[in-house]
C-alpha cells in the first residue's frame, strides 16, 4: 500500500510538502529524490521515526538505509556519536557488530529499543558492558 501511495505522490515529482506525509513512505523514497525538499539528515531523521515494521528484518533496503544513512552523515570509520545516533533512530538496529564495539556505552540505550539483535550485534554488546565503564556498569 505504501509503494502504491509513493507512486500517486510522486505522479508529477516529489512533492515540497513531502514531511507532512506519513515517515512510513519514506522507506520507499532514496534520499537523492528527496534532495529538493530538504537535506540527507533530515531524510535521515524521518526515516528513523518510521516503523521500522513496515520492512522486514532481512529486506535489503534496511542495509541500504543504513549505509546511505552513514554516507550522509559522514560517518567516519566505525564510531557513531550520540547525535549520529539520534538521527539515525531504529536504523541503530542495523549497524553491525564494529560499530557498536567503536561507538561504546553510547548506543546501549537505543539498541536496547531493538526489537532484536544478531547474535554479533548481542557479543558487541557484551563486549562493552563487560569493561564497566558504562552506566549499566
Amino acid at each position: 500500500q505504501l509503494s502504491c501511495l509513493l507512486k500517486m505522490v510522486t505522479l508529477h515529482g516529489i512533492p515540497k510538502d513531502l514531511d507532512n506525509y506519513p515517515k512510513d513512505l519514506l522507506l520507499f523514497l532514496s534520499p537523492s529524490d528527496y534532495a529538493g525538499t530538504g537535506s540527507c539528515r533530515q531524510f535521515f531523521s524521518n526515516v528513523g521515526k518510521a516503523n521500522e515494521d513496515v520492512l522486514p528484518r532481512e529486506a535489503p533496503q534496511r542495509q541500504q538505509l543504513l549505509l546511505e544513512a552513514l554516507e550522509c552523515l559522514k560517518v567516519p570509520g566505525t564510531q557513531i556519536t550520540g547525535e549520529e545516533a539520534e538521527t539515525l533512530g531504529w536504523l541503530v538496529c542495523e549497524l553491525g557488530r564494529e560499530h557498536i564495539r567503536n561507538s561504546g556505552g553510547i548506543l546501549l540505550k537505543p539498541l536496547s529499543h531493538c526489537g532484536s539483535l544478531l547474535p554479533e550485534q548481542g557479543e558487541a554488546i557484551r563486549d562493552i558492558l563487560s569493561r564497566g565503564n558504562t552506566t549499566f556498569g
